[in-house]
């Protein structure tokens, strides 16, 4: 199983202190920003867009992680101006060309995710392991912060991490966005997730300091 990675939600980030957010982010070295850009069709919320994504870039150097939650993500990828070596997901249920949209990614020297929702079946990845470099396991419904943990989705990610170890695709990372807090984090790590998006109950957790809320789940991840 790869190196654990976080990478903090920045949907609950206190955008009045986003630099400085940024720079303890930089001290404590994490991975990757998750960046969630939701249309209002495809989940029923919006939230950030294509300039928040060019402005991040211009902070700080940690490379982005963008979820896409939008319908045709086909259609829209050069609005987003993809950069090499980030991550960028697309949702199995948003496009009936998932696979070239995938592809699409690749093309830019970025890193092809795909994402499926808690009743989709892990089974859809099957056709699609040539074409990934990670599935994000959606462990809440999408669209809105603050969602307790879908039960079921501890045994998804059990089953996302025996498709890929008996296919032999080892090399492909483990996602997992909705209520990842200390406790669940953990769970989710036994079960065989190896990247973690951080949020309100644990990288944003309130009764903590950020650098400590980090430190906390490096250590639970075993980072």
């Amino acid at each position: 199983m790869k190196k654990p990675k976080l990478s903090p939600s920045l949907m609950c980030i206190d955008f009045a202190k986003i630099e400085q957010t940024l720079r303890i982010f930089e001290e404590n070295g994490i991975d990757y920003l998750h960046i969630d850009i939701m249309d209002g069709e495809f989940v029923p919320n919006y939230a950030l867009g294509i300039n928040f994504c060019d402005q991040i870039r211009k902070l700080t150097k940690i490379p982005l992680d963008i979820h896409l939650m939008i319908n045709r993500p086909d259609l829209k990828l050069d609005c987003f101006n993809i950069q090499p070596n980030e991550f960028v997901s697309v949702h199995w249920e948003s496009t009936p060309h998932v696979q070239r949209t995938l592809a699409a990614i690749r093309a830019e020297g970025a890193k092809a995710m795909l994402a499926i929702n808690p009743a989709t079946p892990t089974e859809v990845i099957k056709y699609l392991l040539q074409d990934i470099d990670g599935i994000l396991v959606m462990t809440v419904n999408p669209g809105f912060a603050g969602q307790p943990l879908v039960p079921a989705m501890l045994q998804k990610i059990r089953d996302t991490r025996n498709l890929l170890e008996g296919t032999g695709h080892t090399d492909v990372e483990i996602e997992v966005d909705g209520n990842v807090s200390f406790e669940n984090a953990k769970l989710m790590r036994e079960a065989g997730a190896t990247m973690f998006v951080g949020g309100s109950s644990s990288i944003f957790f309130t009764q903590l300091p950020l650098s400590s809320n980090i430190q906390k789940m490096n250590a639970i991840i075993g980072k």
